[in-house]
């Protein structure tokens, strides 16, 4: 996780200020999206978009293998969108030819949904078992604890 970290830290909050006239941030989910799939440079695009996802995928494996609590599809939306919001934010405010975009959020996002279905949720059972059954397969009159 840590090397992931150093990973992203790099890719996102490292300065730019050769597009410093080329950056403005993006508050309206889908704009960039489709700015990136209107433009006729298809390398580029691929370049774009499938960067961002790629860069959301590790945490959909790491989560599940870190902790239990950070398991399952919606609590790693959750976590990643929180982090990734950060990210931008930190982006918007404080780098040099960064800004803040919803639409990497998104699509980090939709990247560790798509390391978690493929990889996470199965490398996380066989690293991290459950040690107790789910809610729904316990008997009535059974402790939680």
């Amino acid at each position: 996780m840590v090397a992931f970290a150093v990973v992203l830290a790099r890719l996102t909050l490292e300065s730019s200020p050769a597009s410093v006239p080329l950056t403005h941030s993006n508050l309206t989910p889908g704009r960039s999206i489709e700015n990136y799939l209107n433009q006729p440079g298809f390398v580029d695009t691929v370049k774009q978009l499938g960067g961002n996802i790629a860069l959301g995928v590790p945490f959909g494996i790491l989560l599940p293998l870190l902790s239990l609590k950070a398991r399952g599809f919606l609590r790693v939306a959750f976590v990643t969108a929180v982090t990734m919001l950060l990210v931008e934010l930190v982006q918007g405010a404080l780098i040099t030819g960064r800004a803040f975009d919803i639409d990497d959020v998104l699509l980090n996002t939709t990247g560790a949904l798509l390391g978690y279905v493929l990889v996470g949720r199965r490398l996380g059972r066989i690293v991290r078992p459950r040690t107790r059954p789910h809610w729904w397969q316990r008997r009535l009159g059974d402790s939680p604890h």
